[in-house]
């Protein structure tokens, strides 16, 4: 039995109806690599179920303490069942990137069963028209709920679903896996309530870590090394009040080169700035078609893995953050890029005088039955629409192997990200590396974002303007691409003045 950190516990109590806390992704495979050139439902249940004794995740579930006046426990689930995790099902023809992406969404937009534990991988067959990819692959959209994993750790379940080659068999340790019973209830509130009393005694320790680090801060607000005004003056924008329980994703891929290449047109800059640049390019191009545009730059949360070495592997989030201005009011994409690399230096200057690890270690110790209480009345009073949001989106980066994967013998042709939304915040990003591509996956409330194409092609538009800024040759004209094709214009509540654009091309995987 290990009980949950702060961060993680915090991911348990925002769990609502319409804000499931679960991240995941879309996997594509090409089976044609497999034994016998195809790969069944069966073939994939047979490979993945002698592999979960690679993983210390995938048989574990919650156990709540009462009156939640104590973090959760993992526990080895009694009752674990492989094929609750695992389902089938296939795509209507044709089978095209839409379909997939519509799929992925109502699949997003459904609640995890937190009696067992907290995953699900859903295999879609029946992709026929996806550009880029061999008539007949299939996908597996993954849900984990973000309580278990962060970006960073969840490499065991990608052990779990996949090898370095094609060869399907396993070789591994044997499995030696033992369930657990069910905690009594009386004692865990009993050892909860015991800890409450020695709680302080941890707070004082977590200020007295943190206190060196408000030090440095303000010694740098008082030189001028860093500022405040990107959390200050953050607009408000139609992605920031209460979230619907209807998602939307898409997604556009881009080849490593170009965003490399990217690179050059500011010194010193970081392929994660070219990514926020993208995003904030989107943003621009997307929010001047509806009016919504701000004239501040929007900000983005973008998370810091602040996990140590002999913490790879495990269980949990072990993740700080720092606000990222997105350089959304700026047009000229070269001008842009600059704008987010010298805003990006400030930030992580900010973080480090701070100190991201001090800032993980506070949220341990974070009473849990307070953070559960202000959970719910954040949600039920409707606090995100009321006030002023610390950050416009989330842009998260998780890099991906270098190297081609195989599940089931089955080759993985690409990989996008899905995130998890709450209240404040209806708009995520996910960048996510795969060999020699780089994918931005956006997960999107519906009523806030409902044309989720054309939010692509904003995408596919920002990058292009970057890649041709940069000389890249294989950018392609695509400025036409997000041009209205129907006059209009929609308000920040978003209610429609005029027609909706109309649809635009099928995003595609390359």
């Amino acid at each position: 039995m290990q009980q949950l950190q702060g961060m993680d516990a915090s991911f348990v109590s925002l769990e609502r109806p319409n804000a499931p806390m679960h991240i995941g992704n879309i996997l594509i495979y090409d089976p044609s690599t497999a034994p016998n050139g195809f790969v069944r439902f069966k073939d994939i249940l047979e490979f993945i179920r002698p592999r979960l004794a690679l993983s210390k995740t995938m048989r574990q579930r919650l156990v709540k303490v009462p009156f939640s006046i104590d973090y959760p426990y993992w526990i080895e689930d009694p009752d674990f069942d492989l094929e609750y995790h695992i389902r089938h099902i296939a795509l209507p023809k044709p089978g095209d990137w839409r379909q997939l992406c519509i799929q992925a969404a109502r699949l997003f937009s459904r609640p995890l069963d937190m009696t067992r534990p907290p995953w699900e991988i859903t295999v879609i067959e029946g992709l026929d028209n996806v550009e880029g990819v061999p008539k007949g692959s299939y996908a597996m959209v993954s849900k984990v709920h973000h309580a278990a994993i962060d970006g960073m750790s969840g490499i065991d379940m990608m052990n779990v679903l996949h090898t370095l080659t094609a060869d399907p068999r396993y070789d591994g340790k044997p499995d030696r896996w033992k369930s657990e019973r069910l905690p009594s209830q009386v004692g865990l509130f009993a050892r909860g309530y015991v800890r409450g009393l020695l709680n302080p005694v941890r707070q004082l320790d977590a200020v007295r870590k943190m206190a060196p680090g408000a030090f440095r801060a303000a010694k740098g607000f008082v030189k001028g090394e860093f500022e405040l005004s990107p959390l200050l003056n953050t607009p408000r924008t139609r992605f920031n009040g209460t979230i619907s329980s209807a998602r939307v994703v898409e997604g556009r891929s881009f080849p490593l080169a170009g965003i490399k290449a990217i690179r050059s047109l500011s010194e010193g800059c970081k392929v994660n700035d070219v990514m926020l640049a993208i995003v904030g390019g989107a943003l621009n191009k997307y929010l001047t078609e509806y009016d919504d545009l701000p004239d501040t730059s929007m900000t983005a949360m973008a998370p810091i893995s602040v996990r140590a070495e002999q913490e790879k592997n495990t269980m949990g989030n072990q993740v700080s953050a720092m606000v990222v201005p997105l350089g959304s009011h700026i047009a000229d994409a070269t001008e842009r890029l600059a704008y987010v690399h010298e805003q990006t230096i400030k930030s992580k200057a900010m973080t480090n005088a701070i100190g991201a690890r001090e800032m993980t270690e506070v949220s341990k110790v974070s009473p849990n039955f307070y953070v559960s209480m202000a959970a719910r009345l954040y949600s039920s009073l409707g606090i995100a629409n009321r006030i002023k949001p610390m950050f416009n989106t989330v842009v998260t980066n998780v890099p991906g192997p270098p190297i081609p994967i195989y599940s089931a013998g089955a080759k993985a042709q690409n990989i996008f990200g899905l995130l998890c939304l709450l209240d404040g915040m209806g708009l995520g990003h996910v960048v996510q590396s795969y060999v020699d591509k780089s994918t931005i996956t956006f997960t999107a409330c519906r009523d806030m974002l409902p044309d989720p194409e054309y939010y692509a092609e904003c995408l596919q538009a920002s990058y292009d303007d970057l890649a041709k800024a940069a000389g890249y040759t294989e950018a392609v004209e695509s400025s036409a691409a997000v041009k209205p094709k129907a006059k209009s214009k929609r308000s920040m509540n978003g209610s429609q003045k005029a027609a909706k654009p109309a649809s635009l091309d099928q995003a595609t995987l390359n």
